[in-house]
């Protein structure tokens, strides 16, 4: 036992207990009467009561600054922003993009995605079925670098076409997309804002390999941020200057 937890105990309590044993054993001894007894006990009675004093103190102390660390961690509370961009690494791509497609809703754009990470049928079923299938989405605009053509025809469209709610997959936007960024637009309904998952062409976002080029990172814009208007306007533009064929 060391030192620090010995003088930790309730000395005065143990004392008091000590003496009101002693004098009872006295009493029951005939050694003192009950003129003696009366003292001790209420010499016991003020003790215990300074010490319940001494502890309610105690307590009033504590409330105070426990009430003291709330209203501060309140204050850090109130003052912190939710991010506007969650980046999300390789570990967590797969259900991220799975969620955002499960409560996307409304009118959806695929902006200068690459297709080729489309065409294994179990990728197809993980990535873009699930946006087909979805009953809250109304529409799917693909937009897309005109060299996607090919690889659209003999791949993706087949498998579109296999799906019930094909009808919803609008024919793409052809334009002359400069491989740099990529994303998919959409209203979100457990946010109820828009939101997208954003990426980059190449290194160190999105890695070439022989096959297809595959994210492996990417960032999930959050409702309200200032980013999400620049996108739109971004997918306007592209449309709208680069003579699309619709």
């Amino acid at each position: 036992m060391n030192i620090k937890r010995f003088l930790s105990f309730e000395w005065d309590a143990i004392a008091g207990i000590v003496a009101a044993v002693v004098a009872i054993v006295l009493h029951l001894l005939h050694v003192v009467d009950e003129h003696v007894i009366l003292p001790i006990v209420l010499a016991l009675l003020g003790l215990l009561f300074i010490n319940f004093m001494r502890h309610a103190r105690n307590n009033e102390l504590t409330a105070e600054q426990v009430e003291q660390t709330a209203q501060l961690v309140r204050r850090i509370q109130a003052g912190l922003k939710p991010s506007d961009v969650i980046l999300v690494g390789p570990r967590h791509l797969r259900s991220v993009n799975e969620e955002f497609v499960r409560h996307m809703s409304g009118d959806t754009v695929w902006f200068n995605l690459c297709l080729s990470m489309y065409r294994p049928q179990p990728l197809f079923d993980a990535l873009l079925r699930p946006a087909i299938d979805n009953p809250m989405v109304s529409s799917i605009q693909f937009v897309l670098d005109e060299s996607q053509k090919t690889l659209w025809d003999e791949a993706i469209q087949p498998k579109i076409a296999a799906c019930p709610g094909r009808a919803k997959v609008r024919e793409p936007r052809w334009c002359q997309l400069s491989k740099t960024t990529s994303f998919i637009l959409a209203d979100n309904q457990r946010s109820g804002g828009a939101e997208a998952l954003l990426s980059f062409w190449g290194e160190p976002f999105m890695a070439q390999t022989t096959e297809r080029d595959v994210p492996r990172f990417i960032f999930h814009v959050q409702k309200n941020s200032e980013l999400l208007p620049h996108l739109v306007e971004l997918e306007r533009s592209c449309v709208h200057a680069q003579g699309v064929s619709r």
